[in-house]
């Protein structure tokens, strides 16, 4: 099923993250964490390519198997890096003749040792010409990636967003954002993308903490900030694992809540390949269902369903 599909329904998505291990036992394990997830019933889950796309025959095979043996409906991340467009086609149509009905087009990160993207010999330079490829000669239901506090390489957030808004009119359907701890920055971004034209579902993702160390070399990578209350509270736990993890698991769950009483679309969890932290999560939204509670909705739809604040805006953004 395209995700398209899934988010036109009446409830919200959950949806899982997943990257792809480096040998067979751990893609074994991996299964099993994506399997014990099913009693959740995920919308869909998603396969990231390794650093410098390293990892493609892997990606594919997972994606792959966990559509065939769990179920599950997997989409499959695929960067423009190490990759020519023939060798891109040729990873759409194995995808294709799969039954993977979804990509995330993305440019993807430098290869690991290097600090700029350069771009592949009959290659692309940006996922915009990733999402036209998937778009004119293959069927899928095409994804994106956007920045709600803006993309590192990014001079300002309004030029991101103009970015952004040229892979939407390219064939970017629905938008993922990068992790993000603060839902005053995910609300504002949403708000200004409507304004620009910006009208396809744009999904919160959301990653709970579980190691101090390893959010802080992720927010440093993507250039996400950890608000300072967040910052102060992780600092107070330092050297004390089980503590942050219990910090991680209720700042997510508390961030969730406010974000689908606000009316998102979903929710896309970062799992780091395990499951007891946003298992956690989505159980207690299941149990509260916070989505039901109609007031003070602030996210604003796509097309003519539109909620909350922003109603009607034609001003550019600043």
């Amino acid at each position: 099923m395209k995700i398209t599909d899934i988010l036109a329904k009446d409830k919200p998505s959950f949806s899982f993250e997943f990257f792809p291990p480096k040998s067979d036992e751990g893609v074994a394990a991996l299964m099993q964490t994506a399997s014990s997830l099913r009693p959740l019933e995920p919308a869909f889950v998603s396969v990231t390519y390794g650093a410098g796309g390293g990892t493609r025959a892997r990606t594919i095979d997972v994606v792959k198997a966990m559509k065939r043996d769990l179920a599950l409906e997997a989409m499959a991340h695929l960067t423009c890096v190490g990759a020519s467009a023939h060798q891109l086609s040729d990873v759409l149509r194995e995808l294709q003749s799969a039954g993977i009905d979804n990509v995330l087009a993305l440019r993807g990160d430098p290869p690991r040792g290097s600090t700029e993207f350069v771009r592949s010999e009959g290659g692309f330079e940006h996922a915009t010409s990733l999402v036209e490829l998937a778009k004119n000669a293959f069927d899928f239901c095409i994804g994106a990636a956007c920045y709600p506090e803006k993309h590192i390489e990014a001079t300002d957030l309004a030029t991101d967003l103009r970015h952004l808004r040229t892979k939407v009119q390219a064939g970017a359907r629905f938008l993922i954002t990068q992790l993000f701890f603060d839902n005053e920055k995910y609300f504002v971004f949403v708000e200004k993308a409507r304004r620009l034209g910006i009208d396809v579902p744009i999904i919160p993702g959301i990653m709970p903490i579980t190691n101090a160390e390893q959010v802080a070399r992720f927010t440093s990578m993507c250039g996400a900030t950890i608000p300072a209350a967040l910052l102060s509270e992780l600092e107070a736990r330092r050297g004390q694992p089980e503590a942050i993890l219990d910090l991680g698991v209720a700042y997510a769950t508390l961030q969730c809540v406010d974000l689908l009483a606000g009316g998102v679309p979903g929710i896309h969890f970062y799992t780091l390949n395990k499951s007891p932290a946003s298992k956690a999560v989505v159980s207690a939204l299941k149990a509260a269902r916070p989505w039901e509670r109609g007031a003070g909705r602030r996210y604003i739809e796509s097309g003519d369903n539109v909620l909350g604040f922003g109603v009607g805006l034609q001003e550019p953004i600043s």
